[in-house]
């Protein structure tokens, strides 16, 4: 029999994340995570690209699970905000990765 992972969530938020997205002239909206250093993604529109984040933050954290590294509690927007790489964003919005957790047994958000 499979062994199955069971997840708790500390609180209901645990698993919303805030991205920024930034656009230079003659490109397509970038995104990244504040949270995740390294995670990064980018679309042609800000909806694509909002998407794009999503696929690419539960692919970080299924590969960060998968080498037993924790997950950290997504970051206030305040703090975000003082990171000089952050400030310059065009844009803000939030990926939920619950959906994503409850459907691959191999996700789990570690309590820090």
């Amino acid at each position: 029999m499979k062994n199955k992972i069971v997840c708790f969530f500390s609180q209901i938020n645990f698993s919303i994340y805030i991205t920024t997205i930034h656009k230079d002239k003659d490109s397509d909206y970038g995104v990244q995570f504040y949270d995740f250093p390294g995670c990064i993604s980018a679309g042609e529109t800000i909806e694509e690209a909002k998407r794009m984040a999503t696929e690419a933050l539960t692919g970080h954290i299924d590969l960060m699970v998968a080498d037993g590294d924790l997950i950290p509690k997504p970051s206030t927007l305040e703090n975000i905000l003082k990171d000089k790489d952050h400030q310059d964003a065009v844009a803000f919005t939030t990926v939920d990765i619950s959906e994503a957790i409850l459907n691959n047994e191999n996700l789990c958000i570690k309590n820090m």
